[in-house]
């Protein structure tokens, strides 16, 4: 199956931004739907934001307006750039396809994300 595999994570100030990268060991076009998920500390991993071939992207409240979601199937790589930045984002941020199982071997490292002055 395929494996993913994010980078792009690290620290910035609030307000700041970052773009997570999220590349795919195999094609990811016929996936129909993509996600980035996130785990804060002590709180489970949670779905943020989907797209799929033929939409722009939803995102869960939070992040709307603020995040953007976006696949290069040629490329077999997701991306996430996040824009305004909160403390509350702070997180490890993960890939995978929707829905996927939580013991799925897909599962990547995550980058982690952390926002703090």
């Amino acid at each position: 199956q395929v494996q993913f595999a994010e980078s792009g994570g690290g620290l910035v100030q609030p307000g700041g931004s970052l773009r997570l990268s999220c590349a795919a060991s195999g094609s990811i076009r016929s996936i129909d739907k993509m996600a980035w998920y996130r785990q804060a500390p002590g709180k489970q991993r949670v779905l943020v934001a989907v797209i799929t071939n033929y939409d722009s992207g939803n995102y869960i409240d939070s992040v709307k307006g603020r995040f953007t979601i976006a696949r290069d199937n040629a490329k077999n790589t997701l991306y996430l750039q996040m824009n305004s930045l909160k403390p509350e984002d702070t997180a490890v941020y993960y890939c995978n396809k929707a829905p996927a199982r939580p013991d799925s071997d897909s599962w990547g490292p995550g980058t982690q994300v952390t926002v703090s002055s």
